[in-house]
């Protein structure tokens, strides 16, 4: 009997794997295949689509696409320019934590961390990316199966899932300038933001720049039809995203929402729809906000596969979907030869801004940003006094701070960091910006020279890496930067003793900061700091020797110039500092204007290259080189 009794229950059993087996391969067998992921992306444009209320845009085709899809209200790129914003998509992580924020900067990437690519290649996606890449990170083998303007998805194997980019270059900032162009919009309907002023020539690149929409919107929808011509299109998740916000001066480049924005529609098949987030409808409109770190680990949630832990952005699409963030983040490094330094965060409605650098106006000069007719016309109305205040704010030295209400004043011209109505705000999204900085390990407050000098890689890109460098706080005190950081920027005359004593810190970091400190105090704290920025110019680390000298050059007596110009001649030359160092020098004899002019001949002997650059460098020395010599000589004419 007992014998019988546990037949039984073993038949039983038996019968019970075997359901579930059968259940099991039933519900594989009820699984959809892995999607395609098609992504068309864009250069240089903000939500400037028919989709998002532009009445002005003509844009049917992607219109189309977010009829059936869903557009993203709030995405932010993270970075205002190309090569930092496809640098965080390409790895998912904040390139001020790799040592990637400048503009076409190279640096390495640790040997632990792969671009999503080859993630997805592990997967079994083919992936392929026509055709610009522009990362500041060096590209490890095997990120792409095929990257050039002949990569297709058409070339991967009978049944592969693949991955696909293809970039419109049309709507480009160098397409906004081209002539000549007949325009197809009407520049009388063009609206303005309240910072540019309104004429012939601002209103023509407005209209031409909606014009390149238009033609970009044609372009982008023959790929959708040849998806759909192809049978793919119910097999596939189209994502459709510019690469940072317009390229019209003070939206490129700037660390605003007018510059971080972008359009995101993402439309995800009926049969793919089980991978959809709650706020995801067709023909919907997600206030959720993301950004381009979010990239990469929502395309492998896309794809069943769990985002690495050092990746920073949080999938909100997919299997592994995070919970919606409360904060978008942006930075601004160097922009080509000009360095900058502004980290932003927004909320969806308020935008908090906070420059360390803010001794330069936003509007520096840029060789590449002034061949657009309206930077040209802008400044000169500046020069010539012809501006509103909003108008002229772009060409003026910023505050450390600035807070901008969206809902209420879309164009960021009136900064609230000073309303005593808006001080909760403010110093809850001060804080949200500052732990941030601190948890990424933003290597922001090290000079360029010196992310690549602590990596050990400054010449010779061997050793470490910056992100390396970053995480190891002896190497990199944090903490103890960022404290002198804010201390240079607050504008407080009491800090000058606290800089001065910084001076003589054991971190060139702090040494930097503080001499940079006293030179954005102006002229009375470098007259009572002499003794120390005299002592700080013989500094055995170039950028912070450099600070120094320019801070006695700007504002010091006859003798401190007659002592900073060598100094700084010094560092100029690239061929025996390298080109970080050799910018940080120029910067300030740029700076310097006709207190430089004593040295105009040995300025026009300085090096303006160096045999090894990296090629993505090789214009930015002889670019400001150019423009010190045309100053300085212009002047010497009048």
């Amino acid at each position: 009997m007992n014998i019988l009794r546990a037949n039984r229950i073993a038949a039983i059993g038996f019968s019970l794997l075997v359901v579930n087996a059968l259940h099991g391969s039933t519900a594989r067998a009820q699984q959809p295949p892995q999607p395609n992921i098609l992504w068309l992306t864009c250069e240089d444009i903000g939500p400037h689509l028919g989709c998002y209320g532009d009445a002005y845009a003509d844009t049917p085709n992607l219109d189309r696409l977010a009829a059936k899809g869903t557009i993203y209200l709030h995405a932010w790129s993270n970075a205002p320019v190309c090569a930092p914003a496809r640098t965080t998509i390409i790895s998912g992580v904040y390139p001020p934590s790799t040592g990637s924020q400048h503009m076409r900067s190279f640096t390495q990437m640790p040997p632990d961390m792969k671009m999503y690519p080859q993630l997805l290649r592990e997967a079994g996606y083919y992936c392929t990316n026509n055709a610009k890449e522009d990362y500041n990170l060096a590209k490890p083998e095997g990120v792409w199966d095929e990257s050039s303007r002949k990569a297709h998805w058409e070339h991967r194997q009978k049944g592969q899932p693949f991955f696909a980019i293809f970039n419109f270059l049309k709507t480009h900032e160098s397409q906004i300038r081209r002539r000549p162009h007949t325009l197809v919009h009407d520049p009388a309907k063009a609206r303005l933001p309240v910072y540019h002023p309104d004429t012939p020539e601002v209103r023509h690149d407005w209209a031409q720049y909606y014009d390149n929409i238009t033609t970009m919107d044609t372009q982008a929808g023959q790929r959708l039809r040849e998806l759909e011509e192809a049978g793919l299109a119910d097999d596939t998740i189209v994502f459709f995203y510019g690469d940072h916000g317009s390229g019209m001066p003070r939206s490129k480049r700037c660390a605003y929402d007018s510059g971080l924005r972008v359009p995101l529609i993402v439309y995800i098949p009926e049969k793919y729809r089980h991978l959809a987030s709650k706020d995801y409808s067709a023909g919907g409109k997600s206030p959720r906000l993301v950004a381009f770190v979010d990239l990469a680990p929502t395309l492998l949630s896309l794809i069943g596969v769990e985002p690495p832990e050092y990746m920073q952005g949080h999938a909100f699409l997919g299997n592994h979907e995070a919970p919606p963030q409360s904060y978008l983040y942006g930075f601004r490094g160097r922009m080509d030869e000009r360095y900058d330094f502004v980290r932003s965060v927004s909320d969806g409605r308020y935008v908090y801004v906070r420059n360390y650098l803010p001794y330069f106006p936003a509007g520096q000069y840029l060789t590449y940003m002034f061949a657009t007719p309206t930077t040209r016309l802008w400044k000169e109305l500046f020069d010539q006094g012809q501006l509103t205040p909003e108008q002229a704010l772009f060409w003026q030295r910023r505050l450390a701070e600035e807070l901008y209400d969206l809902t209420n004043d879309p164009d960021e011209v009136h900064n609230l960091a000073q309303s005593t109505d808006h001080q909760d705000i403010l110093r809850r999204l001060r804080k949200v910006q500052r732990d941030w900085v601190l948890d990424i390990r933003d290597l922001g407050f090290l000079p360029e020279a010196e992310i690549h000098r602590r990596a050990g890689q400054c010449r010779t890109g061997e050793g470490g890496t910056p992100y390396s460098v970053g995480h190891d706080p002896q190497r990199y005190p944090l903490e103890r930067i960022l404290a002198t950081a804010e201390l240079a920027t607050c504008s407080k005359p009491e800090a000058v003793p606290a800089l001065q004593e910084a001076l003589a810190d054991d971190d060139s970091a702090v040494r930097f900061w503080a001499a940079l400190g006293l030179l954005m105090q102006g002229e009375t704290a470098v007259a009572t700091s002499r003794p120390q920025l005299r002592a700080a110019m013989a500094d055995d680390v170039p950028t912070a020797a450099i600070a120094a000298a320019w801070a006695l050059g700007k504002y010091g007596n006859d003798d401190d110039l007659q002592a900073s110009l060598p100094v700084l001649l010094r560092y100029a030359s690239c061929e025996d500092n390298g080109v970080y160092v050799a910018l940080h020098a120029l910067t300030a004899l740029d700076d310097l204007d006709q207190r430089a002019a004593s040295v105009i001949d040995q300025i026009k002997v300085i090096p303006t290259t160096v045999q090894g650059t990296n090629g993505r460098l090789k214009s930015y020395i002889p670019r400001l080189h150019e423009k010190i010599l045309h100053d300085l000589t212009s002047a010497t004419d009048k």
